[in-house]
């Protein structure tokens, strides 16, 4: 009996354990930098969801007021204590349009942020032949994204910077626990055409390869857990637990039997 115990105990706890291999990120001494993270690391081109700023100095004050008036609140975001009153957000639509005073419709699906900036300054040249002094920046609001799954914070966040990789995403929501499958992380990618799911394995130094490292705006990760939670056994203790009750039950059904 004495060794039935050991027996049990001893297979309890190496089921549970969780190998140090499916802990410990970028495993391995280095990766042959490959084509698509040099395309990763090109400026983002903008798609539909997105939201950017286009922000509008000058000396004329008339120029200010068209691109100022409340009456565009329904296509500018409020203000806040981050950005300058003259800051305006546009939302791109699902055509990739975005609609200004004035301008009105402008396509900038696919753009980066600095040949929208050329584009508009070409049409201000446009409807503005007169001696006219102006300075636009254009920069993308944000990206957003939602975590899901064994993560410690989950839930949709947004980081205002212009590129974002996954291991920075999760970093920003509490990091993986020990319950959470880093091997086989999961990325929901949604477009006008298709959803399209990737896997990518944290573990491994060649993550920064995959074309999935940098996440694009409304991106979903979602992180399984490992088998061990699925049998409810993550750790040496508690894994113990259940070899008890296991080995309690056992005995008293020997023991209901030979009453008999």
């Amino acid at each position: 009996m004495k060794k039935i115990i050991i027996s049990l105990i001893v297979f309890s706890l190496m089921c549970s354990c969780v190998p140090n291999k499916n802990l410990i990120y970028f495993q391995g001494t280095s990766s042959r930098i490959n084509e698509n993270f040099h395309l990763q690391k090109s400026p983002y081109k903008l798609q539909s969801g997105d939201n950017i700023i286009i922000d509008i100095k000058s000396d004329n004050s008339d120029l200010l007021k068209i691109f100022l008036k409340s009456s565009h609140t329904t296509q500018i975001q409020q203000s806040s204590p981050s950005r300058p009153n003259r800051e305006m957000v546009y939302s791109i639509d699902l055509n990739g349009n975005i609609r200004m005073p004035i301008l009105g419709e402008i396509n900038v699906l696919g753009y980066t942020t600095n040949e929208v900036r050329l584009k508009l300054e070409e049409k201000f040249d446009t409807y503005y032949n007169e001696e006219i002094s102006y300075f636009i920046t254009v920069r993308l609001d944000g990206i957003k994204y939602t975590v899901m799954g064994e993560i410690n914070q989950p839930g949709p966040k947004v980081v205002y910077q212009n590129q974002l990789s996954i291991l920075d995403a999760i970093t920003n929501s509490g990091g993986i626990p020990i319950t959470g499958n880093k091997k086989k992380v999961e990325v929901l990618r949604i477009s006008k055409e298709e959803a399209k799911k990737y896997i990518i394995d944290l573990t491994s130094i060649e993550a920064v390869n995959s074309e999935v490292f940098y996440l694009k705006n409304n991106d979903y990760v979602n992180i399984p857990p490992l088998k061990q939670k699925t049998w409810g056994t993550t750790s040496g203790i508690g894994s113990l637990s259940n070899v008890v009750q296991i080995f309690s039950l056992i005995v008293t059904s020997t023991i209901l039997i030979l009453s008999r």
